[in-house]
């Protein structure tokens, strides 16, 4: 936590553990993999990739050095694709190039921006990926977050349209019409990360596995190597990181939380996270404290997490009921937890605090 300037600024990390403990190896000192394997013990390497600490836990036995060697590759491709930070990435040259011309990216690039204009496109502009002055403009999570002035917000607000992203499918080209637009693909960059590590493991006949992307997303490769589910933990969000309020269990499916507890700075005795409205240019005030996504894709679970939560409640559980193999819980600033359908008879509360409505 840091000070400055009459105002607390807050990062908070996992909010997801796994419930159970996990004996597995981890980065030596040089922050290389260390890949000696039991019977018991994972082979497990965490990388630092598109601005987030990725962990990855292979159970099967099967698993050798050579993936993990081979994973890491293929984040950093995925980092030199979507990077916003890398002056390398084919984002941050589209970004550089807003106004002015289209950049040719790579294939992985391309889809990955075309899938964020179709959740923009369903989801009326609620989930932008072109949100990115506005996310420079308030800088949440960093010391020097502030309020922004109102004009600066505006400007930044009117710069925050999907529509004015132009595509070119022959070309593999990206442009942002207006000088001034950025892309942020945070809100989708991470699950797909995920699904491409998951689809390598499938695709090596890995079966047991866990891809853990800055705490906040879960991906379970299978169940455990006995085949039982995993049982996640579930970040309290007005407590201190690793407090729980229940667990889930999950197999081959991925878990998502985004929430107001994860980066926020206080001023003048008001919170405001990260999580941005674009129709406002202001932190979403819904009530909502956190939301939960169990989905079969990573990617999706990462987008309709943010999604959702700046619908708010009653749209955002009809919009999550909608959608197939995805399922969700809304926590509250009541304390009360609303669940979809077919997710209300997993979830294990463990707190007092909380309570699941009918």
């Amino acid at each position: 936590m840091w000070k400055h300037a009459g105002k607390t600024i807050k990062a908070a990390a996992a909010v997801l553990t796994l419930a159970a403990v996990l004996s597995g190896c981890g980065p030596d000192k040089d922050g290389a993999a260390t890949a000696a394997q039991t019977n018991s013990d994972p082979i497990s390497a965490t990388f630092y990739v598109y601005d987030t600490v990725a962990t990855i836990k292979i159970y099967d036995e099967k698993a050798t050095e050579q993936n993990i060697d081979e994973i890491r590759d293929l984040l950093s491709k995925i980092d030199l694709e979507l990077s916003r930070t890398n002056k390398d990435s084919d984002l941050y040259k589209v970004n550089a190039a807003s106004g002015k011309e289209a950049v040719k990216v790579s294939q992985g690039t391309f889809d990955v921006v075309k899938l964020a204009l179709a959740y923009a496109e369903e989801t009326d502009g609620l989930l932008d990926p072109s949100i990115g002055p506005l996310i420079n403009l308030w800088d949440i999570g960093h010391e020097d977050a502030k309020v922004p002035d109102k004009d600066e917000l505006e400007t930044a607000r009117k710069l925050t349209d999907y529509r004015k992203v132009t595509l070119d499918e022959a070309d593999l080209t990206i442009k942002l019409e207006e000088p001034g637009m950025v892309l942020d693909l945070g809100s989708i960059g991470k699950g797909y990360a995920a699904d491409q590590v998951a689809k390598y493991m499938h695709d090596h006949d890995l079966n047991s596995a866990l891809i853990n992307l800055g705490g906040s997303s879960i991906n379970a490769v299978g169940g455990k190597p006995d085949g039982a589910d995993w049982n996640v933990g579930l970040q309290d969000p007005v407590k201190s990181r690793g407090s729980q309020l229940g667990t889930v269990k999950i197999n081959n499916e991925t878990i998502d939380s985004s929430g107001v507890y994860e980066r926020f700075f206080m001023e003048d005795g008001i919170r405001y996270h990260h999580i941005l409205d674009p129709r406002t240019g202001y932190p979403t005030q819904n009530g909502l404290m956190s939301i939960t996504i169990v989905s079969d894709n990573a990617t999706d679970a990462d987008a309709l997490s943010t999604a959702a939560f700046v619908m708010g409640l009653e749209k955002g559980m009809a919009y999550i009921e909608k959608q197939p193999g995805v399922e969700a819980f809304f926590i509250m600033d009541d304390n009360s937890i609303h669940a979809t359908s077919g997710l209300k008879d997993r979830i294990n509360l463990t707190s007092d605090l909380y309570h699941l409505t009918d």
